[in-house]
């Protein structure tokens, strides 16, 4: 396996303001031998900090320490597909792709659309986003995950556009602990926390994956310093955080309904495929009151690096990525009268780059006459990047049961481009000549919370999103591309809502239905062509809801259903690829649900069952070919065996079912990364 050197660092966790106003899942006891939480006690929100409170308009949802620590996710889409409207697909390994409200994007719009935050400040500078962005955060031992569907506020910019998520780590206090577990498909994971109780807080992750397909193992590591002080006026925290990724990547099964063989499912056609990343970051929160506001600085600085072969494109070539980049968030917010407050922000970021990809060996299956894929440097090029933002909230308290916000965002994005390699155009790859690029755009948000009754709110709320190219949009072109042509992205989000209580706080619920246009979509088409100019309808509702049936039995779950489709189009040659207004979205299922049973058998044991519905969604923008979705089932059990000591397990796909984690068409042919078959994880955690 080839190594990309070790890298250490990881996250600190500020837990400050905002929300899960209303968990999407009733609170269990941290442990199954501590005492049943009264069900009217259920209702408290978790106070983590993010992008909105719990009385904030707009669709938001948050997995809290016990469910992040009950699942022991070996990967981060087993904690966030439990969130209604999140559908994130595993690949290989740690490789993943993320939707939330969304088909699952790929290329610069999986990289651009969705904001990965630590304690509130982005993992990277806007323009050099990761699809795999999720390998980077220390999940593991976070004390939560938050998740806002839809546009962010004016708070965050460029990126927010389908969603966003903030991983928040645990702070100096929260206690020691370790965990170890071991998986059936020769799976190792140990976290450890290390407290030392007011100031310093360490956390480690390690996992070592001997992979269940052949040629798919995985070494990763990740960690953490956190350190909490009080100098002055001020409220300070600090991080220092890291994590280092070498990973043998499995690549597709093609032909349709492979992932149904066995054999082939285990079997891995790209057995010299690779990825190796690492990636550190530093960041800071230092909070204090000013003239009867308050004051935030958020300064960070981060750097990362990856190499991987492409296994999943024909010429499979390899990458190499670098980027180091750093900023300041600063923000203001005052009450101005008792119920108007005012808020205002600057972010400033700076960035530099570079991106090579070389193709190693001439290109098989294709016409050699046609040299789409020529031997040699495709692409070799750095890139400097500078973003300034403003932005100002005015939340107003119309009455006691009615409130507003507004806000308004303003972003600057100018990129310097310089490129090593031959200009020009070479088969299906074209090298542009130096030059620089700026975009500039506005992102309105206004919303409006109605308290209808003590448990119920309604709300509405209205926000665009947009996002400034990434630096592979607008510099890894391709033959038919022009320099220049990539426009700033856009989509216009409408949603209402209702949240609240019901039958003496037994039963919580969180109902959303949204409507979103998106224009000046950028994407790949399973042709491997970039299309710069697409437009796509996305419609939908969810549902998430908790309900305590005894004072030890649980049920709690969501379901999402959404109906996502082009509105444009684009007639070509290859059947497959023809897009017509109307055409659902591929990889965008209708629907998604998620359910778990909870059941506190006694003071010592506690059961749990959970199922996952994935439904049908098309391979190809012409609505060809299709995957018939899939339902998998899982189980687990937790042991207080001591005081300060739990044994556990968990059992995954139950049935032993045969699905797909990824399905798609790549130049006419499904292909499909397979799920793991049944599997246990065996456990145990230990407090001190």
């Amino acid at each position: 396996m080839r190594r990309a050197g070790w890298v250490s660092g990881l996250t600190a966790a500020v837990t400050i303001l905002a929300p899960q106003a209303l968990a999407q899942t009733a609170p269990q006891p941290e442990r199954p031998g501590a005492v049943a939480v009264d069900p009217g006690q259920r209702l408290e929100p978790v106070e983590i900090w993010g992008d909105r409170k719990p009385q904030d308009p707009g669709s938001f949802s948050a997995a809290t320490a016990s469910e992040i620590a009950e699942t022991a996710a070996d990967h981060p889409a087993e904690i966030l597909n439990q969130l209604p409207g999140v559908n994130i697909q595993m690949n290989s390994g740690q490789e993943h792709l993320i939707a939330i409200r969304s088909p699952v994007l790929t290329g610069g719009a999986g990289q651009g659309s969705f904001l990965i935050l630590e304690n509130g400040v982005p993992t990277r500078s806007p323009a050099f986003g990761n699809v795999n962005s999720l390998i980077e955060p220390h999940h593991e031992i976070s004390d939560a995950i938050e998740v806002v569907r839809g546009p962010g506020s004016a708070k965050y910019g460029s990126n927010a556009v389908h969603g966003l998520i903030n991983v928040i780590l645990p702070e100096p206090g929260t206690g020691s602990e370790i965990r170890a577990s071991y998986g059936t498909l020769g799976r190792w994971r140990t976290d450890l926390k290390l407290d030392e109780g007011r100031h310093w807080l360490v956390n480690f992750s390690a996992q070592k994956d001997a992979g269940w397909r052949d040629n798919t193992g995985v070494d990763q590591q990740k960690l953490s310093v956190v350190g909490a002080f009080n100098p002055g006026l001020w409220d300070a925290a600090v991080w220092l955080s890291g994590q280092n990724l070498n990973q043998e990547s499995g690549g597709f099964v093609v032909g349709t309904d492979a992932y149904k063989d066995e054999g082939l499912s285990k079997a891995n056609a790209n057995p010299d495929a690779y990825r190796d990343a690492w990636s550190v970051r530093l960041g800071a929160r230092l909070e204090r009151p000013l003239s009867g506001g308050t004051l935030i600085l958020l300064p960070y600085a981060h750097s990362q690096a990856m190499i991987f072969s492409q296994h999943f494109l024909p010429y499979g070539g390899v990458e190499k990525n670098a980027h180091t980049g750093g900023g300041l968030m600063a923000r203001y917010e005052r009450p101005v009268t008792s119920a108007l407050t005012w808020r205002i922000g600057a972010d400033i970021d700076a960035a530099s780059g570079y991106l090579r990809e070389i193709q190693a060996r001439p290109t098989f299956g294709f016409n050699p006459a046609s040299n789409q894929f020529p031997q040699g440097i495709h692409y070799n090029y750095s890139v400097d990047t500078a973003v300034a933002a403003f932005w100002s909230e005015l939340e107003w308290s119309v009455s006691e049961d009615v409130r507003i916000l507004a806000g308004l965002r303003g972003e600057r994005h100018d990129y310097d481009y310089t490129t090593r390699a031959p200009t020009g155009i070479t088969g299906r790859f074209n090298v542009t000549a130096d030059r620089s690029d700026a975009y500039e755009f506005l992102t309105p948000k206004l919303g409006a919370v109605w308290s209808v009754a003590p448990e119920i709110d309604l709300y509405a709320n209205y926000a665009r999103g947009a996002r400034a190219p990434q630096v592979s949009d607008l510099y890894r072109l391709q033959n038919l591309q022009l320099p220049g042509e990539v426009e700033t992205e856009t989509l216009e989000s409408v949603e209402v809502g209702a949240r609240g209580s019901a039958l003496a706080g037994r039963l919580v619920f969180d109902l959303a239905a949204y409507w979103m246009d998106k224009e000046n979509f950028f994407f790949r088409d399973s042709n491997g062509l970039n299309v710069t100019d697409g437009s796509t309808r996305h419609t939908g509702a969810e549902l998430s809801a908790a309900y305590d049936l005894t004072d030890t039995l649980s049920l709690s779950g969501n379901v999402s259903w959404s109906d996502q489709t082009y509105t444009f189009d684009r007639l070509v040659a290859s059947a497959s690829d023809t897009v017509r207004d109307g055409n659902a979205i591929d990889t965008a299922p209708e629907w998604l649900a998620n359910a778990r049973l909870d059941w506190q058998a006694t003071d010592r044991l506690a059961l749990s069952l959970n199922v996952a519905h994935v439904g049908e969604y098309f391979l190809d923008p012409a609505n060809l070919a299709a995957y018939p979705g899939h339902t998998v089932l899982g189980a687990r059990a937790a042991w207080e065996w001591q005081g300060d000591m739990d044994l556990w397990i968990n059992v995954r796909n139950l049935t032993d079912e045969r699905y797909a984690d990824r399905a798609d068409v790549s130049f006419g042919n499904p292909r499909y990364f397979p799920g793991e078959p049944a599997n246990a994880t065996f456990g145990l955690t230990k407090k001190f």
